[in-house]
C-alpha cells in the first residue's frame, strides 16, 4: 500500500465524505464543502481524488470493506446461526437513531447508469454479499443455496429500506419471521 493510499489527508476526506454522503446524499454535497470540513487544500483533495465520482467510488469501496469486516467477525455457530446473526446485526443497526438507509442503495439511486464506475463498485459489493449468503447456505447443507441467496438478498434490500421508512419493531418482526421460513430455526 502506498503512502498516498493511507495519508491522513485522504483519510479525513473519505471520513468527511462518508458522513456527509450518508447523512445528506451524494449529489447534494459539493466538493468545496468536503474540502472545507476535511481541512485539506483543494490540491490535496484532487491529488487523492481526481473527481467527485472517484471520491464516491472510494466511499462505496470503503463502505464495502467495512461491511466485509463486520461479516467476518460473525464466526460463532453453525452457518445458519451465522446468517441469523448477520441479519440480527442489520436489524439492530437499522433500528438505530443514526440509520439513514443503506449507503449502497442510497448511492445507486443517485447513479442510475449500471455501467458507471460507482454502480460497478456497488454491484461488486452486492455480488460479495450474495456470495456470502450462498456460501453459508451451502456450508449449512441448504438444498438450494443459489436461489435462497437470491431470496436473502431481497430480504436484505427490503430490510434496509424498511428500517428507513417503517416502524423498526414491525420490520424486525417481519425479518425474523421471513428468516424462520427461509432458513428454519
Amino acid at each position: 500500500m502506498s503512502a498516498r493510499t493511507v495519508s491522513p489527508a485522504r483519510t479525513r476526506v473519505l471520513e468527511t465524505a462518508a458522513r456527509l454522503f450518508y447523512g445528506e446524499g451524494v449529489h447534494t454535497v459539493g466538493i468545496d464543502r468536503i474540502i472545507a470540513e476535511a481541512g485539506v487544500a483543494k490540491a490535496t483533495f484532487y491529488h487523492h481524488f481526481p473527481s467527485k465520482d472517484e471520491l464516491v467510488r472510494a466511499y462505496i469501496v470503503e463502505q464495502s470493506t467495512m461491511q466485509r469486516g463486520l461479516a467476518e467477525n460473525v464466526r460463532e455457530g453453525s452457518p445458519t446461526q451465522r446468517l441469523h446473526a448477520i441479519f440480527a446485526f442489520m436489524c439492530e443497526f437499522g433500528a438505530g437513531l443514526t440509520f439513514r438507509g443503506c449507503p449502497f442503495v442510497n448511492t445507486a439511486a443517485e447513479y442510475p447508469d449500471p455501467g458507471h464506475p460507482v454502480r460497478q463498485a456497488i454491484a461488486a459489493h452486492r455480488r460479495w454479499n450474495r456470495d456470502l449468503y450462498r456460501d453459508l447456505l451451502a456450508a449449512g447443507g441448504h438444498q438450494d443455496p443459489e436461489r435462497t441467496a437470491d431470496v436473502l438478498m431481497l430480504l436484505r434490500d427490503g430490510l434496509v429500506v424498511g428500517f428507513d421508512l417503517d416502524d423498526p419493531a414491525t420490520v424486525k418482526a417481519a425479518v425474523d419471521e421471513a428468516l424462520g421460513k427461509v432458513l428454519g430455526p
